[in-house]
């Protein structure tokens, strides 16, 4: 591997690093609570909008990408 590629291999790490990604399920009040909290404290960067389950299941699913430093 050349120095080049070391390089850029670190980068690519450093920079996933900066981010998580999940998903929440949950109640909707439940998740909003959650998404309140996570953009007061400055680190969510990305919300999708609520998906219901499916099915007869009530709940609902959000993605979430949160900063972590």
């Amino acid at each position: 591997m050349t120095t080049r590629e070391r390089t850029y291999a670190r980068a690519n790490q450093q920079r996933a690093a900066q981010y998580t990604e999940l998903w929440i399920v949950g109640p909707p009040e439940d998740i909003a609570a959650m998404v309140q909290v996570a953009s007061a404290s400055g680190r969510l960067v990305y919300v999708s909008a609520p998906q219901q389950m499916g099915g007869d299941d009530t709940r609902h699913r959000r993605y979430l990408r949160l900063r972590t430093t």
